[in-house]
């Protein structure tokens, strides 16, 4: 027996081999990490990938607003509750639980590709002989070009709808115990000088997860939808507009990491030792049981208080509301929450239609520069908080200054775009097409060409082609010759006139950056305003209203509002079996103007309550200034005694 080993204690065999890995916290925090880095690439890939599943099922845009956002249903309902039970059950089983339900819901979101019938992005192909599709027939055989519906296709979206839902509503549940029992657990056996540092290498990870998603979005949507069962003669190029790349592929390589990620946790026990034992081994073993048994004394004292909290917390949740400085930081931050969801669900569509860009293009420009962008601004909010030893009061003046800054350089966006192109019949005049009028076109035709005259017709019928020209080695139509409504040349080439517009998108995405920079700013500021301005007691419930208020009010609804606003914009809908699908053309103007205006209005809002939490605290400060001034005219050391009290206020 060593000297640094109590007498009379009994020793504890200590683990040895593959159980001494899964008694390390290092290795704890490392699977901790890769299985946060999984779950938010499944998210960043989503929100990458939504615009193809939209085109894909024919989703409205607040349609899919509501897929994207519906996995906060499942967390907000169920996060209160685990996060009280967290003290009374196993994290780390829970925790791999959880995981293994995720990678669940990720397969599941990928159940409709399998399910549903090969894309079929314009019916009437049945075999390479592509001449036949869509062009002008005088005759009255243009029933052959229409589209056989079905009871079964009727309802097919819907399911792949319903399907998807509950895939985010169990991806949703799946992540609840995650990150609360990952960072408690953490925190309990992880020596107190490491621990900030797993922690904040787990909160970065939130960060960089997203950007992998949309990177791996940009890579996987460049393969076609059908590339493993469809023939080569039936793949577009990835500039047509009807193109849909393979979403589904991406998660169920996210699924597959999830599911692995998750295996490590059913192996590792409820409790372990810290690190303070093994690296400091001085330290009296006596002290740790005790140490542990007032945590278990707590821990079963939170066990029989449940009724008791159910009872105080809302009275405490009014409590916390009632503190002006923490309601106004709070609703600042679900304005720039809100402002966040929206533009990172529907960010890489507004690329698409506003600049002439592919699918995996704006997932570079989202995943590569706007992510990291917001990185880099809130690891600088942080780095300018601890240099210049920053009070609440200022905070809330750099908070101000920074969402200030951020709406300077917001507003060029809104004049970044280009007008839609010219489409005949649709856009800027919509009356009906008389030259193509004899061709008896379907209203369902979706096959976009561009005349010699650069002028946009929805297919080939419309601007009246009769003959199609085809290369022989790849079977794909070179142009459209013979059409009644191009004059003078009477030609036209497959694709979209496109509205000339892709040169503005490197400085838009600079004042993107910019704003997503100058926004971010504020972040880690307001979040240390929160904490230093509500009583110790409440701190810990009073963080979980804020993470509650945050999904109710911005990550729920943002995106649906978002997608309400984009088809408001829309000025013509593509039509299927007589219903109504996903939007064939925008008016880009208003698109511009709407999406933007939203991110601006967000933005603005959390600068007013910014503004407002820093004249409040200017307002206090004065006032107790003023009443020390009036106390130090009579009593000298009341005056000490106020001022080491205004001094506690407004220290770091």
């Amino acid at each position: 027996m060593t000297a640094t080993e109590p007498q009379g204690q009994p020793q504890r065999a200590k683990p040895c081999g593959i159980k001494a890995l899964f008694h390390n916290i290092k290795f704890f925090v490392l699977c901790q990490g890769m299985l946060q880095l999984a779950l938010l690439l499944v998210s960043g890939y989503l929100k990458g990938s939504i615009s193809t599943i939209e085109k894909r099922y024919g989703f409205s845009s607040q349609k899919s607003g509501l897929v994207a956002s519906f996995n906060e249903v499942g967390n907000t309902v169920l996060i209160v509750f685990v996060s009280f039970f967290g003290s009374c059950v196993h994290r780390p089983r829970c925790i791999g639980i959880g995981a293994l339900i995720a990678s669940m819901a990720a397969f599941l979101i990928a159940l409709p590709h399998f399910i549903s019938e090969e894309y079929d992005y314009t019916r009437a192909i049945s075999s390479s002989k592509e001449t036949l599709t869509g062009l002008c027939h005088i005759e009255s055989d243009h029933h052959s070009s229409n589209q056989t519906c079905s009871k079964n296709e009727d309802h097919g979206n819907n399911t792949v709808f319903s399907i998807l839902l509950l895939g985010q509503l169990l991806l949703g549940i799946g992540c609840v115990p995650v990150q609360p029992f990952g960072i408690s657990f953490i925190d309990d056996y992880a020596n107190k000088k490491n621990s900030p540092f797993y922690i904040g290498v787990l909160f970065a990870l939130t960060v960089i997860g997203p950007a992998l998603g949309y990177l791996m979005g940009s890579f996987l949507l460049r393969f076609y939808v059908d590339f493993n069962t469809a023939s080569p003669d039936k793949m577009l190029k990835r500039e047509d507009p009807r193109w849909v790349g393979a979403w589904w592929l991406g998660f169920l390589l996210a699924g597959t990491l999830l599911f692995l990620t998750s295996l490590p946790y059913l192996f590792f026990p409820r409790s372990m030792e810290t690190e303070e034992t093994t690296n400091t081994p001085v330290e009296p073993t006596s002290d740790k049981l005790m140490q542990r048994g007032e945590k278990k004394a707590k821990s079963d004292m939170n066990e029989l208080s449940l009724i008791k909290f159910l009872k105080t917390f809302p009275h405490i949740m009014l409590r916390t509301l009632r503190n002006p400085i923490y309601l106004l930081v709070v609703l600042a931050q679900v304005n720039l929450a809100a402002m966040v969801a929206g533009l990172a669900t529907f960010m890489p569509k507004f690329i698409e239609r506003q600049f002439s860009q592919t699918a995996s293009f704006s997932n570079i420009m989202i995943g590569g520069l706007s992510i990291p962008s917001a990185m880099f601004g809130i690891m600088a909010g942080g780095m300018i908080l601890r240099r210049l030893n920053l009070s609440v009061k200022t905070s809330a003046a750099m908070c101000t200054a920074a969402v200030l800054m951020a709406i300077i350089f917001a507003l060029p966006l809104l004049f970044l775009g280009c007008s839609t192109q010219r489409i005949a019949g649709v856009y800027p005049d919509i009356e009906n097409l008389q030259c193509s009028s004899a061709c008896s076109c379907s209203n369902e035709a979706f096959n976009p060409v561009c005349s010699s005259n650069q002028i946009e017709f929805r297919s080939p019928c419309h601007a009246g082609c009769k003959v199609g020209n085809i290369d022989n080695g790849t079977k794909k139509v070179l142009n459209y010759t013979n059409c009644s409504c191009v004059l003078p040349s009477s030609y036209a080439v497959p694709g979209t006139c496109g509205n000339s517009c892709s040169h503005l998108i490197i400085p838009f995405m600079v004042f993107s950056s910019l704003t997503c920079f100058l926004a971010s700013l504020s972040q880690t500021p307001s979040f240390m305003m929160i904490l230093r301005t509500v009583p110790p007691e409440d701190k810990s419930l009073a963080l979980g209203i804020q993470f509650m208020l945050f999904r109710v009010l911005a990550f729920l609804p943002a995106p649906v509002l978002y997608g309400s606003a984009i088809d408001s914009t829309c000025i013509l809908w593509g039509n299927k079996c007589n219903k109504k699908t996903s939007c064939l053309y925008y008016n880009l103007d208003l698109f511009r103007q709407r999406f933007l205006g939203l991110q601006t209005f967000f933005v603005f809002g959390g600068l007013a309550f910014f503004f407002l939490s820093y004249l409040v605290l200017r307002r206090a400060s004065s006032a107790h200034q003023q009443q020390i001034e009036q106390i130090s005219r009579t009593n000298k050391p009341e005056k000490e005694q106020l001022s080491q009290s205004n001094g506690q206020c407004e220290k770091v």
